[in-house]
């Protein structure tokens, strides 16, 4: 018979992250300070205003994509993420900063219970191409999104799990 939890965790487990976040990974992607392209990306569809919201920025490929920041980083390729509380009530905005301009793989996810661990039963997911995630690995295809020199902007509707059909907006 078909396990739908064992299913989607397998399924999500590319979102898991370490539990563990070093101080300067909310600078990292910041667009207070440094050089590069800002990406602003509107947030519908949360499921509620708790815990924190990440947003990540990946090479453009599917080898890179959602592959863990400290590989990338010995690899030398760049990575960005930045946090944030999420807000009482009302729109939701991040900024995240680009290395450069050019085709990069954005994840938000909503991490609502805060312990920095994909939690598929509560936690929420969404990328730029606002497809249905459904039971299957994300493809980079669904996260691309083209940064020009001068910045961007996109909306990103969160998805969370709802029953056998796997991940879809509320």
């Amino acid at each position: 018979m078909f396990n739908v939890p064992l299913f989607a965790a397998t399924a999500l487990a590319a979102l898991a992250l370490p539990a563990s976040a070093s101080a300067q990974d909310w600078k990292d992607g910041s667009c207070a300070a440094g050089p590069g392209p800002r990406l602003r990306v509107n947030v519908v569809g949360l499921k509620d205003y708790t815990g924190r919201l990440k947003l990540e920025l990946y090479p453009g490929t599917e080898a890179d994509f959602l592959k863990d920041d400290r590989d990338l980083k010995a690899e030398g390729k760049p990575f960005r993420r930045v946090w944030s509380t999420p807000p009482a009530s009302g729109t939701v905005t991040l900024c995240i900063r680009a290395p450069g301009p050019g085709q990069w793989a954005v994840l938000f996810t909503h991490d609502r219970d805060g312990k920095n661990k994909f939690n598929f039963w509560q936690d929420g997911a969404g990328f730029p191409s606002n497809q249905r995630l459904g039971r299957s690995r994300p493809k980079v295809r669904q996260a691309l999104v083209n940064v020009p020199a001068s910045g961007g902007q996109i909306t990103i509707r969160a998805q969370y799990l709802k029953g056998l059909g796997g991940f879809a907006p509320l």
